[in-house]
């Protein structure tokens, strides 16, 4: 028995749980990741591409925090610790050393596309489950799509 109750049902419950824990896995570890771009970046664009990357770790981490505050709600416990993440995140891992910006563009539209990716399969679970939680990965997905859009427009001449 959770130690939060909520009126799902007990198998919704579970099914909306760790959609929310693998988004929770997916966005620290984009956070991580965009964070990582943002402090190993060189380039001719760096100013533009430093402020955008942190705008991306922001926007992930916040989201995190949604989704974790979400899924305790709903009586399941959320796991942001660095193995779980490590262990469950699709979001592709970035090169270690110093960054060219276009590199770190380039590395952060795959990263937006495999999360919203993945966010997209969630939702198509989730409306039968909980609207809610449909609802709040509806709206991560939209915030991500854009950061997509803006860190593609970087790379195209």
């Amino acid at each position: 028995m959770p130690v939060i109750n909520n009126p799902l049902p007990e198998r919704d419950r579970e099914t909306a749980g760790a959609a929310l824990q693998a988004t929770l896995a997916d966005l620290l570890d984009l956070s991580l990741v965009a964070k990582q771009a943002h402090w190993n970046l060189y380039g001719p664009r760096f100013r533009s591409v430093h402020v955008q990357l942190d705008e991306a770790a922001t926007l992930a981490r916040d989201h995190a925090d949604t989704v974790a505050e979400r899924a305790a709600a709903l009586g399941v416990s959320p796991d942001g610790r660095a193995a779980t993440i490590a262990g469950t995140s699709g979001v592709p891992t970035f090169p270690s050393g110093w960054t060219k910006d276009g590199d770190a563009v380039e590395a952060l539209v795959h990263a937006l596309s495999a999360v919203t990716g993945r966010l997209r399969k969630r939702i198509a679970e989730m409306g039968a489950v909980d609207v809610v939680s449909e609802d709040l990965l509806i709206g991560i997905t939209a915030d991500l799509e854009k950061q997509s859009w803006m860190f593609q427009a970087e790379n195209r001449a």
